[in-house]
């Protein structure tokens, strides 16, 4: 287990609100490293210069930022059956978002697979384009099936 798969396995430090940020911030390194090919440390020196990052639940920001970038190729592995379009054919906002949500499905046990789809769904709809939410969804619903199928069951 890598050391960022090990804090995303650590229980919640800070409120609810952090999280969210941690996530509103890991999906605009995570655009910007799609585009960009940015390093991973640019990434964070550029977010830890942002306003927003006081607020954010920085361990976990800085958790999602390495897992996914560390565990991209599999994490798109795991997307890509439920897609209708290579990976690599998605618009970056939707295809950052998939990606986060991948790895937090996979690694962040302690967090609900509803929060998980929910927070993506909700970035979705205040970062993607006009129906990007739904597919974002629709994904990630048969994702969790997948990778967490007595916790969906149990619902």
């Amino acid at each position: 287990m890598s050391n960022a798969d090990a804090a995303a396995s650590a229980p919640r430090r800070q409120g609810r609100g952090s999280r969210r940020s941690s996530r509103e911030l890991a999906l605009q390194a995570l655009y910007q490293w799609l585009l960009n090919g940015d390093e991973v440390q640019a990434l964070l020196t550029q977010t830890a210069e942002k306003e927003a990052f006081a607020r954010a639940d920085q361990g976990f920001f800085q958790t999602l930022l390495h897992g996914v970038i560390e565990r991209a190729p599999q994490l798109e592995e795991a997307v890509q059956p439920f897609l209708d379009r290579p990976v690599g054919q998605l618009s970056p906002i939707e295809r950052a978002l998939l990606l986060m949500a991948a790895y937090e499905l996979t690694v962040s046990l302690d967090v609900p697979y509803r929060v998980v789809i929910n927070e993506a769904v909700e970035l979705a709809k205040a970062y993607g384009g006009t129906d990007g939410y739904k597919y974002v969804n629709g994904v990630l619903d048969k994702l969790a099936t997948q990778v967490r199928p007595s916790e969906v069951k149990k619902s």
